[in-house]
């Protein structure tokens, strides 16, 4: 058969991307052969980069499809084999660009990626269930959004995403973050553990070693946003997050009753400390809408928190920095958030009419549209001189 056809199917290769890396499997070197007979039959041999790859059917889906369309192409003959392992440490060196030592790439200057760190006062309060469904609420406005789940005692990200057991793959000493459904990439410290059951029982130099694994030994690609939920209060990762991530941008998390307002401002004046900029508040459980009331009349909210928690946390902080730090939304009490993250189905894709889906689109619209300013954060500059 002529190369023509078979420089065809190559160029359909091309098109497909590995569901974990999310770049062409040309580039990463996983397609072997391509030869087409006389009669219009591709026979393609895709090297796998571990063997037991959890996506193989994804890959083989894919790859089938792209190369079916090809004109004078009458069938697919598709064998899957695995990488050796000198194979797997070219891949290492096309994704970490030839670095011996990997570093975080938002630490690195030029890097066009907005971190957002999703902190709280304290425990209960939702955090997670807000970065989740900021995470899947920027992915369907197209963005490419990961997750770093650095709650390390706490992690819960992976269920509420429907991937508690899932694991992500290893390439030599490189992690590929586990993809979801939705898009949205995700690497916790509860998917590298052996057992879901496990206790995490680490102290500071363990926790700061996890976030930096979870930062610098994982391939993230080129991401838009990149969200992480910290564990609730002001320490050790907290600590850890302003020294590696100086340039992200907190989100602080309260509910509207005054003991958690209170601890909620700690966690924010944290960030400041840490040279970080806070960027808003958004008071989780507001209020529980009356299930009494009928539409055609004003909705009667019920209170069951209490409220202005998130003002006061707010304009505390605003009055403390010296800059305006918003209420960025008001997310009401629903059941269908709750279900949603128990079910591995978040609200905003499960049900996105709900009052609390609204709320969480409009703050992720928000974040999402703001600009790249230096306010705020540290530029590591030092002075040569006096003068």
């Amino acid at each position: 058969m002529s190369t023509g056809l078979v420089d065809k199917v190559n160029a359909a290769l091309a098109t497909v991307n590995d569901p974990e890396i999310k770049r062409p499997i040309t580039d990463l070197g996983m397609v072997d052969s391509v030869e087409v007979d006389g009669a219009g039959i591709a026979k393609v041999h895709v090297l796998l980069t571990v063997a037991g790859c959890p996506l193989k059917d994804t890959i083989n889906r894919d790859v089938t499809a792209a190369v079916g369309q090809v004109p004078g192409i009458t069938g697919v003959d598709l064998s899957l084999g695995v990488m050796t392992a000198e194979q797997r440490a070219g891949l290492k060196d096309v994704l970490s660009g030839g670095q011996a030592q990997r570093e975080i790439p938002f630490a690195q200057p030029g890097n066009l990626t907005k971190v957002f760190a999703i902190a709280s006062g304290k425990g209960g309060v939702g955090k997670s269930s807000v970065t989740v469904n900021l995470a899947l609420a920027m992915a369907g406005q197209g963005l490419k959004v990961g997750i770093v789940d650095a709650d390390i005692y706490g992690h819960s990200v992976p269920a509420m995403l429907g991937v508690a057991d899932s694991r992500p793959t290893q390439v030599d000493d490189l992690i590929m973050p586990v993809p979801t459904a939705s898009g949205v990439s995700v690497i916790s410290i509860g998917m590298l553990k052996p057992r879901r059951d496990q206790v995490v029982a680490w102290r500071g130099p363990m926790l700061d070693r996890a976030l930096v694994q979870m930062l610098a030994d994982v391939y993230w690609g080129d991401l838009d946003v990149l969200l992480l939920d910290l564990p609730p209060g002001t320490g050790d990762v907290a600590i850890s997050l302003g020294q590696h991530l100086p340039g992200a941008e907190v989100v602080v998390v309260t509910t509207p009753q005054e003991a958690a307002a209170e601890v909620a401002e700690r966690a924010g004046t944290m960030a400041s400390m840490m040279h970080q900029r806070v960027v808003g508040v958004v008071e989780n459980m507001s209020y529980l809408p009356c299930p009494h009331c009928t539409p055609e009349g004003k909705e009667h909210r019920l209170e069951v928190f209490g409220a202005g928690g998130g003002e006061r946390v707010a304009q505390t902080l605003s009055s403390r920095f010296g800059y305006d730090v918003p209420v960025l939304g008001q997310i009401p009490l629903d059941i269908s958030l709750r279900e949603g993250g128990d079910a591995g189905k978040p609200i905003v894709e499960a049900d996105p009419t709900a009052p609390a889906a609204r709320v969480l689109h409009q703050v992720a619209s928000t974040l999402s549209g703001r600009g790249r300013g230096l306010a705020g954060m540290q530029l590591g500059l030092t002075p040569a001189a006096r003068f």
